[in-house]
C-alpha cells in the first residue's frame, strides 16, 4: 500500500481498489440514504404526528381513568354527606315537631282562656250580635259548599274533597313536614354562607 489520501490508504492492487470502491459505494449509498430520510418532510411530520397522536390516546386514557375514580369518590362522600345530613334533619325534625305540638297546646290552652274571659266580659247585646254574625257566616259558608257542589265538576270536587280529607286526617304530620322542610332549608342557607 501506498500513502494515505483523506485518512484512507491507497489500494496495492486491482482488486484492493475494487473493494475500497464498492465499500465507498456502500457507505456513499447509506449517507445518501440518511440524508434523503432527512430531507423527506412529509415522512418526518407523519411519524411525530403518529408519535404525537400516541402520546395524546395514552395521556387520555389516565384521564379517563383518573376521572372515573374521582367520580367514584366524590359520589361516596356525597352519599355519605347526604345521609349524614338526612339524619340530622330528622333529628332536629322530631324535636321542632315536640317543640311545635307543644306551643300548640300552650297556644290553644290560652286562646281558649282568653276567649272565655272576653265572652264573661261582652255584653249581652254584644255576645248576641256575634252570634248572630257566627251563624251568618256558617250559612254563607255552607251555602258557598252547596254552590261548590252544584256547579263544579265531578272529579274536580272528587279531588278537592279527596286532598281536604287528607290534610285534616294528617294535619299534624303535615305540620311537622312543613316544620323539618323549613328547618332543612334554613340548615342549608347557613351552610352556604
Amino acid at each position: 500500500m501506498s500513502e494515505p489520501i483523506n485518512g484512507r490508504a491507497i489500494a496495492a492492487s486491482p482488486e484492493e481498489l475494487r473493494e475500497q470502491v464498492e465499500r465507498t459505494r456502500a457507505e456513499l449509498g447509506e449517507t445518501v440514504d440518511a440524508l434523503a430520510a432527512r430531507a423527506d418532510v412529509k415522512a418526518r411530520a407523519r411519524e411525530k404526528a403518529a408519535e404525537v397522536r400516541r402520546q395524546a390516546m395514552a395521556k387520555a386514557g389516565e384521564v379517563k381513568e383518573q376521572t372515573v375514580v374521582k367520580t367514584g369518590e366524590v359520589r361516596q362522600q356525597a352519599m355519605v354527606k347526604a345521609g349524614e345530613v338526612k339524619q340530622q334533619a330528622v333529628a332536629k325534625a322530631g324535636v321542632v315537631r315536640e317543640q311545635a305540638v307543644a306551643k300548640a297546646g300552650e297556644f290553644r290552652a290560652r286562646a281558649a282562656g282568653t276567649a272565655s274571659r272576653v265572652q264573661e266580659k261582652l255584653p249581652d247585646p254584644v255576645r248576641d250580635k256575634a252570634a248572630r254574625a257566627a251563624g251568618q257566616a256558617r250559612a254563607k259558608a255552607a251555602q258557598a259548599g252547596r254552590l261548590w257542589e252544584e256547579k263544579a265538576p265531578e272529579p274536580v270536587r272528587e279531588k278537592t274533597a279527596r286532598g281536604a280529607r287528607l290534610a285534616r286526617d294528617n294535619r299534624t304530620a303535615l305540620l311537622s313536614a312543613a316544620g323539618a322542610l323549613v328547618l332543612a332549608w334554613l340548615v342549608f342557607r347557613r351552610r352556604q354562607s
